[in-house]
């Protein structure tokens, strides 16, 4: 049955996967057990295999039991009411909706971002990023200083304690380290503490295996 099932969450490669970063990220962060599943995007290995867990043929997906979510966010949802208590959003009202409404702008904007400047953990890069992410990057250093002016008094995220919206916005930081993208002082202070939560360290350590793993098989 579903409530009791074990859940298992089928990601891509921990170095270029953002979206299952996202979900992978809070199940790791609270300590929900899970099995995780890797398939490596863009090989023979993922298009034979991906149909048998994505009804999209797409990563993340979490099955437990007979249920299947598709969607990171979805994700990110069901798991903060079945695991977390609630303890996904922010507990004022107010702090919450704001928070749902950057993970939503997360969710679908910042394209020229995304496109641009792909996730990649390992990469460091030098080279200008165009006035196209530059406008996406003001955006969402924009967001992320209004969060952490309203609402983050005791801690170190964008509401404080660690969140979904955190999970959102982790690939975000990831993206300003391997490509140097400038950012202000408190944008600066934000991506240190994700960068030293426990579970990021711990998909930073697996992307960079499996780099090392890709050149040794060469």
């Amino acid at each position: 049955m579903t409530d009791t099932a074990r859940p298992t969450l089928v990601i891509g490669n921990k170095n270029y996967s953002s979206w299952s970063l996202r979900p992978w990220l809070l199940l790791r962060h609270h300590g929900v057990d899970f099995d995780e599943v890797r398939l490596p995007l863009d090989t023979p290995e993922f298009h034979a295999t991906i149909g048998n867990y994505s009804p999209t043929g797409r990563v993340p997906v979490l099955r437990v039991g007979d249920l299947v979510i598709w969607d990171s966010l979805a994700i990110l949802e069901y798991s903060n009411e079945r695991w977390l208590a609630g303890a996904g959003w922010p507990r004022d009202l107010a702090a919450r909706g704001l928070a749902r409404a950057v993970s939503a702008e997360m969710h679908s904007g910042f394209q020229n971002l995304r496109t641009q400047c792909p996730m990649d953990c390992v990469k460091r890069s030098t080279a200008p990023v165009s006035a196209e992410v530059l406008r996406d990057i003001e955006r969402i250093g924009a967001l992320w200083r209004d969060c952490r002016a309203k609402h983050a008094a005791g801690g170190p995220f964008l509401f404080g304690e660690f969140s979904i919206a955190d999970a959102m916005y982790a690939p975000v930081a990831l993206r300003v380290v391997s490509y140097a993208i400038p950012v202000g002082p408190v944008e600066r202070g934000y991506i240190d503490a994700l960068l030293a939560l426990p579970a990021l360290r711990e998909w930073l350590s697996d992307a960079e295996a499996e780099q090392r793993a890709k050149r040794e098989n060469r």
